[in-house]
């Protein structure tokens, strides 16, 4: 197949990108770098199967070559970056999905949209299945990037219904592993910075908030899978190995040795932060076969080696 990536230099997208070539289809890389980087991709210069385009998607998207696939996994992901970047996290999910759609509607493409476990915002129900409607703040200040993927979603299903789109749509929860940007402000790359630089590990609230952290393999298998599939629905893909941020700095703390301690600051709760993270994947398993293999044993020593390595070169 030639498939197409919005956002293909991102964490999430050069990853997905490095799985497509090994499986020998060809990848164009579509991203406009606001918070993507090259460093993601550097390895695969010169490859005879990969293009990189530098391109805003929520502006059109034409390309000659035929397309078979099209993932649009293009959007700022951390809060952070949505926060810095609100009206283009909206348009992405707006704009940029309906043009995505449109070039797999041109091309005859299926296409696949990363949505996330944000669309069921801070959860009245846990563990969360895919029929949960959500608990989502529309005007606090992550509004902009639950929105932007809830208007995504009926965006795709809209396109799927009135069009007849192939469309597939997968909820991510709580990735992780190299490649992620140390200062994105996720709560994976911040403690982990931290402890490599010999700083207390800061933990906001009481520290009792869960989530549930996938190692970014497991994620790919379950992106790659549900493209393959005949599954129009969403699924979600995460692990169900939920624990508490505390707990997480504690992990951190040990694998690095950090002296530091850990600080817990009780009254910077940050704001509208679910307090539960936990993804139901009975319908992964059910129609992918798919669960996740990579423990957070497993899966941290790598990503700690990888922000030690940037560390080291900046």
């Amino acid at each position: 197949m030639r498939v197409l990536i919005t956002g293909g230099a991102g964490f999430i997208g050069s990853h997905l990108t490095d799985r497509f070539l090994r499986e020998n289809h060809c990848v164009i890389g579509v991203d406009n770098l606001i918070t993507g980087n090259t460093r993601n991709i550097a390895h695969l210069v010169g490859h005879e199967k990969y293009t990189f385009v530098r391109q805003d998607v929520t502006h059109y998207l034409y390309f000659d070559k035929q397309i078979d696939a099209v993932l649009h996994f293009a959007s700022p992901a951390s809060p952070v970056d949505y926060l810095k970047y609100p009206i283009q996290t909206l348009k992405v999910g707006a704009l940029g999905t309906h043009n995505a759609l449109g070039l797999a509607m041109a091309k005859g493409a299926r296409f696949l949209l990363a949505s996330t476990s944000e669309v069921y915002g801070d959860p009245l129900q846990h563990p969360q299945r895919e029929d949960y409607a959500g608990n989502v703040d529309p005007i606090g200040p992550r509004g902009v990037y639950d929105e932007a993927k809830r208007y995504a979603e009926a965006l795709t299903m809209a396109y799927h219904r009135q069009h007849g789109l192939d469309t597939r749509i997968v909820r991510i929860f709580n990735t992780y592993g190299p490649r992620m940007r140390l200062d994105d402000g996720r709560v994976v790359p911040n403690l982990i910075g931290q402890a490599l630089r010999g700083e207390p590990l800061t933990v906001y609230g009481d520290g009792r908030q869960t989530r549930s952290f996938q190692y970014i393999s497991d994620l790919v298998e379950g992106v790659y899978r549900l493209l393959m599939s005949d599954f129009s629905e969403p699924v979600n893909i995460g692990t169900t190995e939920e624990m508490s941020i505390l707990d997480f700095a504690q992990h951190v703390s040990v694998l690095t040795g950090s002296g530091a301690g850990i600080v817990l600051k009780a009254d910077d709760r940050v704001v509208g932060d679910p307090q539960t993270r936990r993804p139901d994947i009975s319908r992964a398993k059910a129609v992918l076969n798919w669960s996740p293999q990579v423990t957070l044993s497993e899966g941290l020593p790598p990503t700690v080696e990888y922000f030690r390595q940037i560390l080291t070169s900046s």
